[in-house]
């Protein structure tokens, strides 16, 4: 089985690829949070510090893209592919609502035909493998039978299929039907993307889909940095290791920015999952939620750590509804 970490913006950056590679095993890929060129074909200076290939990255790092036009897919797929990528994957998924109404992302979904004309161009021309990470619709988990077969004529590396459409964002039950009816009649390898959040759910899972070999996990990975590592037989998260990837994750970032107040405030993203693998967390979450400055957050963390026990799971408190 193979498991993967999702893209999530303001969170899975290339510093946490690297810390966490260094402290947490089981990731068989990183896909790096979308970056979307532009018409004058130039990336920024931030976006290159993320492509750059990280030379102490241990786990292959796939760079992807966000673009409904193929000129700049293609310009795009090919700076990569000089720069040693050997994969590029497209995003069909992101929901923002600044996103879907340029006709990108989830909302690339709403013209089968037009994204069926751009898939055949990027495919005939790339030289690099795509992958794609898709909703199963707009609107409609219905759509994604004509999308489906669409995304089967092409020699897709893998599609990944996070089985909500557009309007669910990332709340409510995922559409498990939807996903069960792409692995009956899909033709290329799928990849399960949506709130799998502990080791028993991920068993329970294969034992739903076992001709599916792969998972992305999100959310579930960034509150439980070891289940990757656990879903493969490996032992949960102990104090010891959870505190030096925090640590390391926190003295990076305040190199990173010069500013020890800023890596307080990317720290806190990443808490907004992580403190619910804490039995008794509630005490002290809302204290670090609202630390002033490094002084108070340092304090609150030495707090935490050294007060709660940690949970073989994580409460996973930011899901609405359990998948199972």
């Amino acid at each position: 089985m193979y498991y993967y970490f999702a893209p999530m913006e303001g969170v899975t950056g290339r510093l946490f690829r690297r810390v966490h590679s260094q402290f947490f095993h089981g990731v068989d890929k990183y896909f790096m949070p979308f970056v979307s060129p532009g018409k004058d074909r130039v990336f920024s200076r931030r976006d290159m510090r993320e492509l750059t290939p990280d030379a102490e990255a241990r786990v292959p790092e796939v760079p992807q893209l966000l673009t409904c036009q193929a000129e700049d897919f293609l310009w795009a797929a090919e700076l990569l592919a000089d720069l040693g990528y050997r994969e590029v994957n497209l995003n069909l998924g992101c929901p923002s609502g600044t996103v879907t109404a340029k006709g990108k992302g989830a909302g690339f979904l709403r013209d089968p035909d037009g994204l069926d004309r751009f898939l055949e161009q990027i495919f005939s021309r790339a030289k690099v493998a795509i992958s794609i990470k898709t909703r199963v619709g707009f609107s409609s988990p219905e759509e994604f039978e004509r999308l489906q077969e669409c995304f089967d004529r092409y020699p897709c590396a893998e599609l990944i299929v996070h089985p909500r459409v557009r309007s669910d964002f990332y709340k409510g039950k995922v559409r498990l039907e939807a996903f069960a009816s792409a692995v009956e009649r899909s033709t290329v390898s799928l990849c399960y993307n949506g709130d799998l959040t502990t080791s028993d759910e991920i068993g329970i899972f294969r034992q739903c889909f076992p001709a599916v070999d792969r998972v992305m996990l999100g959310r579930g990975l960034v509150g439980d940095p070891a289940l990757a590592s656990k879903a493969k037989g490996g032992p949960s998260s102990d104090r010891d290791t959870l505190r030096r990837f925090h640590d390391a994750l926190y003295e990076g970032y305040a190199e990173a920015f010069g500013s020890r107040h800023n890596a307080m405030l990317r720290m806190k993203e990443l808490w907004f999952y992580l403190i619910w693998l804490f039995a008794g967390h509630e005490r002290l979450g809302k204290t670090l939620k609202k630390a002033k400055n490094p002084a108070e957050y340092e304090a609150c963390v030495e707090a935490i750590f050294g007060e709660f026990s940690l949970q073989r799971d994580s409460a996973a408190g930011w899901r609405d509804q359990p998948i199972f």
